[in-house]
């Protein structure tokens, strides 16, 4: 077999960019390099200077291929492989190809041509990767069709940004080199606005950085590499909950904004008992300000504070670590030990650790701190005060002994008993009090040096002894455990409120849990499955038959893969479970609001309508009247003249008042649910003209351009013209004389817009909302213009159709009225 030829992919975030410019610009080069390259198919979409660079490129002719009485162009992908050169181009790698094709996509062609051994460069726009569809689609509000699979991008040899400014793309735009003129304005308002061309630009250039990124993880891992690379700064500040906060944060992005890409990770570490000091409310007001300085936060569980930080900060690639001073005192820290900085120093290996000083850094003499129901750490820690307290004080009582302070010194044994049963429970303490009886016993009554319990008291003492040491141990242990309980609470409560956070700020619900789930409980992978669909998937890839599935629905689990997980992590997880169902339940009565939309768009047919009827019904019958009155009270004596106007205006407004009934009609029967708007494919062009010809508008009254190719648009044909009919009349009525209305048709995405476009005086920027009100006319004052539904009931039939009525301002003055339904079929690739 031959070896598998090499793709190169020009990344663009959106047509016009000069991907294709930069391929052919590539394949010159090439051949001035004597390599064997063939143009397998470009698309220059009529721009001269992309046809100019084909010039000198060998070029393997194109196959036709029939479909619906249209001759299509594609690429000969057997002439291509008969040819074998060494490097084809092969423009738009999304592309579908047409109807009886070898293959469905392009990108399939090219997988061909890979495997013949022959190298590839293409060309894409990033809202073609199947993973950003649903991204792109929010910011531009158009679903694309067309995607390639991540999988196949993923194996490219090169995928390179062809980047170019968004206004500078608007102004190439503006200037013909992108679209016909006809296009222009559609697209400068639809898609190539500066807001989105800047998301998408931003969308383009973070996939590739993260592409590196994993290729980068996916090298070091193949070479066992552990250690951090300094590909860019990721800064990771430890939160502890307290007022240090702000300052750690400020420090951190200060020193990620040294360098080029980087990046601001806050990390707040609860301990696996639910046990931390921090303040929710702090930690509340701490994430809202790494969110201002564009950096994210995450809340990990770990039995070990230090240990868990390293972990995370390592799995991050991180290569800062900001933590705050200690706010231990030193006496404290003399008898605890190292503290979380001192540990976190000594396990970071490469990572550079900051210790921030702050206010109440070593502010303060504690205790040390009870951190749960007396762990191994504590009860070493309670025997380590008995050995050294007990000597300590001993030589302290010996230089003060007399016959009188035998009291005092019981006393103080009895202290140290209590405080040993504080920081190390019982059996320290029963230690330490066994120990101080002997001592007393041995050291300070009569007779001295001997160990013999000559009075019943002094039995007593030590019995007593032993007593308080195990009521003081018996309370601290019972504090300690309703304690545990307690932040344990607090610490589910904190965790539900990261989960209800990111989604109220308007994060996907069930990515938002899954995401917080696997961080929570420090998985390698979580997944939550319906039926066989993975409707959300955060961390690894689950190997099948490794992993536990917990029931959601009656058809949805959730998949964690790691190690099975305490039982005082099953409540916590039975709360997230409980939130996935109640997330699940809300994307059902979604679904199902979307499945009744097309009764609430007849509802608002017929508001329209019965809105237009109560308004319009009054002038053509009050005006039928009047002219009989006119004709009945005259009688003979009435001039023929006369009688003729009076007989043509009864005419004129009995006919309006029967179009009028018929429409009553009309929502009778829709009120009867008899009557339902048709959705059937309707070319434009088939009812524009019959509202020009309703209206008498012949060439010197409207301009059309109708560029919308074979595309046909979800609509109702007779509810169409007469929107359009009430369009037009509108533009005609207010253009100034001489000037025509231009109508103009285009497609965008998977919609059909029709543009009607005056030159009048236009709308002020505060009154757009008000057209849309019945019966509002410009100035309010023209009531001679004819019946008409109105403005609002031409919107209401629009979104009837599942459509948009929008007006925009022309360029150079006037209105543009943008009517925008969905297509059934394009011809042509849209951005």
């Amino acid at each position: 077999m031959p070896k598998r030829g090499q793709l190169r992919v020009l990344l663009g975030a959106a047509p016009g960019v000069g991907k294709t410019f930069t391929m052919l610009e590539e394949g010159r080069r090439l051949i001035g390099e004597e390599k064997d390259v063939v143009i397998g198919i470009v698309e220059t979409h009529g721009r001269a200077a992309t046809a100019a660079m084909t010039a000198g490129i060998p070029a393997v002719p194109r196959t036709l291929v029939e479909h619906r009485g249209v001759t299509l162009e594609e690429m000969d992908l057997a002439a291509v492989l008969g040819r074998a050169p060494q490097i084809a181009l092969v423009d738009e790698l999304a592309h579908t190809n047409a109807p009886g094709s070898k293959n469905e996509k392009r990108w399939q062609d090219v997988e061909e041509l890979l495997a013949a051994g022959i190298d590839v460069v293409s060309t894409l726009n990033i809202q073609h990767i199947e993973s950003l569809n649903d991204v792109v689609e929010q910011i531009t509000g158009v679903p694309q069709r067309e995607t390639v699979p991540d999988s196949f991008l993923r194996g490219a040899e090169q995928i390179e940004v062809v980047d170019l400014a968004p206004q500078a793309l608007r102004d190439r735009l503006s200037g013909g080199f992108v679209y016909p003129a006809e296009r222009i304005d559609a697209a400068l308002s639809n898609y190539f606005r500066l807001g989105n061309l800047t998301a998408l630009r931003e969308l383009a250039l973070i996939w590739l950085a993260d592409e590196v990124d994993q290729a980068l993880k996916g090298y070091r891992k193949d070479h066992g590499i552990d250690r951090t690379w300094e590909a860019r700064e990721r800064v990771v500040v430890a939160l502890t909950g307290g007022p240090e906060g702000e300052t750690l944060l400020r420090r951190g992005a200060r020193i990620a904004a040294r360098s080029a890409g980087g990046e601001l990770i806050a990390v707040h570490i609860t301990s696996q008992d639910g046990l931390r000091t921090g303040n929710p409310a702090t930690l509340a007001e701490q994430r809202a300000l790494v969110e201002k300085l564009n950096g994210t936060y995450h809340q990990v569980i770990g039995d070990d504070v230090p240990t868990a930080l390293v972990e995370f900060a390592r799995s991050v690639n991180a290569t800062q670590l900001v933590l705050g001073a200690s706010r231990r005192g030193r006496v404290t820290a003399a008898f605890t030990g190292p503290g979380i900085g001192a540990t976190v120093v000594r396990e970071s290996g490469d990572i550079d650790v900051h210790m921030v000083n702050h206010a109440a850094a070593g502010s303060r003499f504690t205790l040390p701190p009870l951190t749960g129901a007396l762990t191994r750490k504590r009860r070493i820690l309670g025997f380590v005060v008995a050995f050294l307290g007990g000597p300590a004080l001993t030589t302290l009582l010996s230089l003060f002994r007399s016959e009188d302070s035998i009291t005092t010194d019981v006393l103080s044994y009895q202290l140290l008993v209590v405080v040993v049963a504080l920081v190390g429970g019982i059996w320290p303490a029963l230690f330490a009090a066994v120990l101080s009886g002997i001592t007393l016993d041995f050291l300070f009554i009569e007779p001295l040096y001997t160990i013999h319990i000559h009075q019943p008291h002094h039995l007593l003492s030590l019995v007593l002894y032993v007593v308080i040491a195990s009521l003081v141990s018996f309370i601290v242990d019972r504090a300690a455990r309703t304690t545990r309980a307690a932040r344990r609470s607090a610490a589910e409560s904190e965790l539900i409120q990261t989960i209800a956070g990111s989604v109220l700020r308007g994060d996907n619900a069930l990515q938002a849990l899954i995401d917080r789930t696997r961080e929570a409980f420090q998985l390698p992978g979580v997944r939550l499955v319906k039926a066989e669909d993975v409707l959300a998937t955060s961390g690894e890839p689950l190997p099948d038959n490794q992993h536990t599935s917990i029931r959601i629905t009656e058809d949805t689990t959730l998949e964690l893969c790691g190690p099975d997980l305490a039982a005082s992590e099953q409540r916590l997880l039975a709360v997230v479970t409980a939130q996935l169902a109640a997330a699940l339940d809300h994307q059902d009565l979604e679904q199902t609001a979307k499945q009744i939309e097309p009764i609430a768009a007849s509802d608002r047919v017929r508001g329209a309508l019965l809105t237009a009827l109560s308004h319009d019904l009054r002038r053509p019958l009050a005006a039928a009247a009047a002219a009989v009155g006119g004709l009945k009270a005259a009688g003979p004596t009435l001039a023929r003249s006369d009688k003729q106007e009076l007989l043509d205006t009864a005419d004129e407004s009995l006919a309006a008042l029967a179009a009028l009934v018929a429409d009553l009609l009309d929502v009778s029967r829709l009120q009867a649910g008899v009557l339902t708007i048709a959705d059937i494919p309707t070319d434009p062009a088939e009812t524009i003209a019959p509202a020009l010809d309703e209206l008498h508008l012949g060439p010197t009254d409207v301009t059309l351009a109708l560029s919308h190719g074979d595309a046909l648009a979800h609509a109702d044909p007779v509810l169409l013209q007469r929107v359009l009919v009430n369009l037009l009349t509108n533009a005609h009525r207010y253009s100034p004389a001489g000037v025509p209305v231009h109508v103009s048709t285009s497609t965008f995405g998977d919609r059909l817009e029709i543009r009607i476009i005056d030159r009048g005086p236009g709308i002020p920027p505060e009154k757009l909302d008000d057209i849309f009100l019945p019966f509002q006319r410009l100035g309010d004052t023209d009531n001679t213009t004819g019946l008409g539904l109105g403005l609002a009931l031409s919107r209401g039939f629009v979104e009837a159709m599942h459509g948009t009525l929008t007006p925009e301002d022309t360029p150079g003055g006037g209105l543009t009225m943008v009517i925008s339904l969905p297509t059934t079929h394009t011809s042509q690739e849209q951005p």
